[in-house]
């Protein structure tokens, strides 16, 4: 359903050098998998994402969801393919609107431009009964702005959003990171039942190993910006957030380890 092929971002490094963000990433993700992504800061998590979503653009390679290329394609116009909850639970609202504007806009995001009133009584409706299906009492406060309500709450709603007109593939960018446990737990609930009762196809980057162990059937990691890591079925259920944390940090000796060596080629030849 997802496919990447030999997806490739550099940039230039402090000192002219260069830097691979992606280094020949190809994936494949099949229709209804929910993948996890874990890896150190700088592996290339966000920067897949925003490649995937339309945010960046590749230097080299191929996207293909459901057999649409999207390279050509605006990221305005990948919403109504591509789902998206960011990390920062104040990114994916705006605070000025009510929670119900909000949500007409969800609706309408991938539809013709029309001048009818979006907020019609059925729409209306739609809501209050989607909102109340949350299960946190926002039912009740659909006429009053984003900006009072809480992180988590907004969350919630972000991933109501993003899932409203049932994506194609739905990215998770660390989408409970800047949440406290319980909001956390409350979103990360939301997340999974909203996944298995619509059938979603998701990526979800995480920085906890025990929420990687736990969501998902397959589970990949990233290191300077290639998959180093890729396990699912039977041995991502066996996995254990110990066994994680002990690959990235064979990861790091070896980088420390290639450190040395090249810090000992600079002083021999200088």
């Amino acid at each position: 359903m997802l496919e990447l092929a030999h997806i490739t971002k550099t940039y230039n490094g402090s000192g002219g050098e260069t830097v691979y963000a992606l280094n020949d990433v190809s994936l494949r993700c099949e229709r209804g998998s929910f993948v996890v992504i874990v890896g150190s800061n700088g592996s290339g998590k966000s920067t897949l994402m925003n490649i995937i979503a339309g945010s960046d653009t590749p230097d080299t390679g191929n996207i293909t969801v459901g057999g649409k290329k999207l390279l050509s394609m605006p990221e305005h116009r990948r919403a109504a393919t591509i789902g998206r909850v960011f990390q920062n639970p104040f990114q994916g609202t705006i605070a000025d609107m009510t929670v119900m504007e909000n949500l007409a806009l969800a609706y309408c995001c991938g539809r013709g431009f029309t001048f009818k009133p979006a907020l019609t009584r059925q729409l209306r409706e739609e809501i209050r009964e989607r909102v109340a299906g949350i299960g946190i009492g926002l039912e009740d406060r659909l006429t009053q702005s984003m900006s009072s309500l809480s992180g988590g709450q907004r969350q919630a709603l972000t991933m109501l959003m993003a899932t409203w007109r049932k994506p194609r593939l739905l990215l998770l960018d660390e989408h409970t990171a800047a949440l406290d446990p319980r909001s956390a737990d409350l979103v990360l609930n939301l997340t999974g039942r909203i996944v298995a009762e619509r059938g979603l196809t998701v990526l979800m980057v995480t920085h906890s190993m025990q929420h990687a162990v736990l969501f998902g059937e397959r589970l990949i990691m990233m290191h300077h910006g290639q998959i180093v890591y890729d396990i699912r079925d039977g041995e991502k259920r066996r996995a254990r957030p110990s066994e994680l944390i002990a690959r990235f940090e064979e990861l790091r000796r070896a980088d420390r380890m290639d450190e040395s060596v090249a810090g000992l080629l600079r002083a021999q030849y200088h």
